[in-house]
Protein backbone atom coordinates (compact mmCIF):
# COMPACT_ATOMS: atom_id res chain seq x y z
CA UNK A 1 0.00 0.00 0.00
CA UNK A 2 1.34 3.42 -0.94
CA UNK A 3 1.13 5.54 2.22
CA UNK A 4 1.29 8.74 0.21
CA UNK A 5 -2.11 7.79 -1.20
CA UNK A 6 -3.70 7.47 2.23
CA UNK A 7 -6.02 10.32 3.16
CA UNK A 8 -8.18 10.78 6.24
CA UNK A 9 -9.86 14.00 5.12
CA UNK A 10 -12.69 14.39 2.66
CA UNK A 11 -12.53 16.89 -0.17
CA UNK A 12 -14.07 19.54 2.08
CA UNK A 13 -11.33 19.17 4.70
CA UNK A 14 -13.44 17.22 7.21
CA UNK A 15 -11.97 14.25 9.05
CA UNK A 16 -13.42 10.95 7.88
CA UNK A 17 -13.84 7.79 9.98
CA UNK A 18 -12.06 5.53 7.47
CA UNK A 19 -9.00 5.97 5.28
CA UNK A 20 -9.44 5.11 1.61
CA UNK A 21 -6.35 4.53 -0.51
CA UNK A 22 -6.10 5.76 -4.08
CA UNK A 23 -6.22 2.14 -5.31
CA UNK A 24 -9.53 1.55 -3.49
CA UNK A 25 -10.91 4.87 -4.68
CA UNK A 26 -10.01 4.12 -8.29
CA UNK A 27 -11.71 0.71 -8.09
CA UNK A 28 -14.84 2.26 -6.56
CA UNK A 29 -14.86 4.77 -9.41
CA UNK A 30 -14.62 1.91 -11.96
CA UNK A 31 -17.50 0.08 -10.29
CA UNK A 32 -19.67 3.19 -10.30
CA UNK A 33 -18.85 4.05 -13.92
CA UNK A 34 -19.86 0.50 -14.89
CA UNK A 35 -23.39 1.46 -13.81
CA UNK A 36 -23.55 3.68 -16.92
CA UNK A 37 -26.13 6.47 -16.83
CA UNK A 38 -26.88 5.72 -13.17
CA UNK A 39 -23.26 6.38 -12.10
CA UNK A 40 -23.88 9.89 -10.78
CA UNK A 41 -26.85 8.72 -8.66
CA UNK A 42 -25.18 5.69 -7.09
CA UNK A 43 -22.89 5.48 -4.06
CA UNK A 44 -20.86 2.74 -2.41
CA UNK A 45 -22.23 1.56 0.97
CA UNK A 46 -19.98 -0.10 3.55
CA UNK A 47 -21.65 -2.31 6.14
CA UNK A 48 -20.66 -4.79 8.81
CA UNK A 49 -22.81 -7.93 8.75
CA UNK A 50 -23.13 -10.61 11.40
CA UNK A 51 -21.70 -13.54 9.47
CA UNK A 52 -18.91 -16.05 9.50
CA UNK A 53 -17.27 -18.08 12.23
CA UNK A 54 -15.95 -15.00 14.07
CA UNK A 55 -19.23 -13.13 13.88
CA UNK A 56 -18.58 -10.01 11.76
CA UNK A 57 -17.91 -9.53 8.06
CA UNK A 58 -17.28 -6.49 5.86
CA UNK A 59 -19.82 -5.97 3.10
CA UNK A 60 -19.80 -3.49 0.20
CA UNK A 61 -22.85 -2.80 -1.95
CA UNK A 62 -24.29 -0.19 -4.30
CA UNK A 63 -26.43 2.45 -2.59
CA UNK A 64 -29.26 4.20 -4.39
CA UNK A 65 -30.38 6.26 -1.40
CA UNK A 66 -28.96 7.72 1.80
CA UNK A 67 -30.35 6.07 4.91
CA UNK A 68 -30.92 7.98 8.16
CA UNK A 69 -27.76 8.62 10.19
CA UNK A 70 -25.38 7.20 7.57
CA UNK A 71 -21.94 8.79 7.48
CA UNK A 72 -21.30 10.25 4.04
CA UNK A 73 -17.74 10.49 2.71
CA UNK A 74 -17.18 12.25 -0.60
CA UNK A 75 -13.93 11.91 -2.55
CA UNK A 76 -13.00 13.16 -6.00
CA UNK A 77 -10.65 11.21 -8.23
CA UNK A 78 -9.86 12.26 -11.79
CA UNK A 79 -12.75 14.77 -11.68
CA UNK A 80 -15.24 12.03 -10.73
CA UNK A 81 -17.00 12.22 -7.37
CA UNK A 82 -17.22 8.99 -5.38
CA UNK A 83 -19.70 8.91 -2.49
CA UNK A 84 -19.14 6.32 0.22
CA UNK A 85 -21.86 5.72 2.81
CA UNK A 86 -21.09 4.01 6.11
CA UNK A 87 -23.93 2.36 7.98
CA UNK A 88 -24.36 3.79 11.51
CA UNK A 89 -24.13 0.34 13.16
CA UNK A 90 -20.78 -0.22 11.43
CA UNK A 91 -19.18 2.95 12.81
CA UNK A 92 -18.19 1.49 16.18
CA UNK A 93 -16.43 -1.40 14.42
CA UNK A 94 -14.89 0.37 11.43
CA UNK A 95 -13.50 3.69 12.75
CA UNK A 96 -9.81 4.04 11.83
CA UNK A 97 -9.91 1.32 9.18
CA UNK A 98 -7.76 1.63 6.05
CA UNK A 99 -9.64 0.41 2.96
CA UNK A 100 -7.36 -0.67 0.13
CA UNK A 101 -7.74 -2.59 -3.13
CA UNK A 102 -5.39 -5.22 -4.54
CA UNK A 103 -5.29 -7.11 -7.81
CA UNK A 104 -2.96 -9.85 -8.98
CA UNK A 105 -3.11 -12.77 -11.41
CA UNK A 106 -5.01 -14.98 -8.97
CA UNK A 107 -7.41 -12.67 -7.18
CA UNK A 108 -8.53 -9.14 -6.47
CA UNK A 109 -10.59 -7.39 -3.86
CA UNK A 110 -10.92 -4.77 -1.19
CA UNK A 111 -8.93 -5.19 2.02
CA UNK A 112 -9.75 -3.74 5.41
CA UNK A 113 -6.93 -3.03 7.87
CA UNK A 114 -8.89 -2.38 11.02
CA UNK A 115 -7.11 -1.32 14.24
CA UNK A 116 -10.18 -2.45 16.22
CA UNK A 117 -9.94 -6.10 15.15
CA UNK A 118 -8.91 -8.54 17.85
CA UNK A 119 -8.77 -11.54 15.54
CA UNK A 120 -9.79 -13.15 12.24
CA UNK A 121 -10.98 -16.60 11.37
CA UNK A 122 -8.65 -18.98 9.53
CA UNK A 123 -10.01 -18.16 6.07
CA UNK A 124 -9.90 -14.41 6.77
CA UNK A 125 -13.55 -13.80 5.88
CA UNK A 126 -14.80 -12.78 9.31
CA UNK A 127 -13.41 -10.99 12.35
CA UNK A 128 -14.21 -9.98 15.92
CA UNK A 129 -13.55 -6.86 17.97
Amino acid sequence: MDNSAVQNMDDKGREVPVVITDAALRRMKELLLAKGDEAENVAIRILIKQKGCYGLKYHIEYAYDVRPLEVKVEKVIDEFSVTILIEPKAMMFIRGTVIDYYSDKLSSGFTFKNPNEKGRCGCGESFYV
